[in-house]
């Protein structure tokens, strides 16, 4: 699948962020690795201008999680963070970890997965599974 066709893609595509200051973190990645075909909406992890271009779009709310701040965009669909949720790293280290994917940069599975088991939930569970599922495959091969 070309991400770019993605409706949830074209809208991030369409911010024209610059993909050094952001990370594509959640259920997004497991989309980029074609786990998923469809997501609920897209996180993001922004510093710096991805940030600024983020805040002057919407103002910035105290996330859910109690952890930094999020700017809501297009809905909902996209939601961008200053950090992620706690117990993750940095967001400098989150970004500059990502691993690209037709030239998105997307969370590694590997922390994707790490973040979704300590966050225990029951609508992750399903995530969890598949990933494993994923990474096992991809040691086998």
């Amino acid at each position: 699948m070309e991400l770019s066709e993605h409706p949830l893609m074209r809208k991030l595509l369409s911010l024209d962020l610059p993909p050094t200051d952001y990370v594509t973190a959640g259920s997004g990645p497991l989309l980029a690795h074609g786990l998923r075909d469809t997501i609920g909406d897209l996180d993001l992890v922004a510093r710096g201008a991805a940030w600024e271009i983020a805040a002057g779009l919407a103002d910035p709310v105290v996330a859910s999680s109690g952890c930094g701040r999020v700017v809501s965009l297009f809905q909902g669909d996209i939601e961008v963070f200053d950090r992620w949720v706690p117990g993750t790293r940095e967001p400098d280290a989150m970004i500059d970890g990502a691993e690209w994917i037709q030239g998105i940069p997307f969370s590694p599975l590997s922390e994707v997965l790490a973040c979704k088991e300590r966050l225990g939930r029951e609508k992750d569970q399903e995530d969890i599974r598949l990933i494993r599922r994923h990474l096992r495959a991809a040691r086998e091969t």
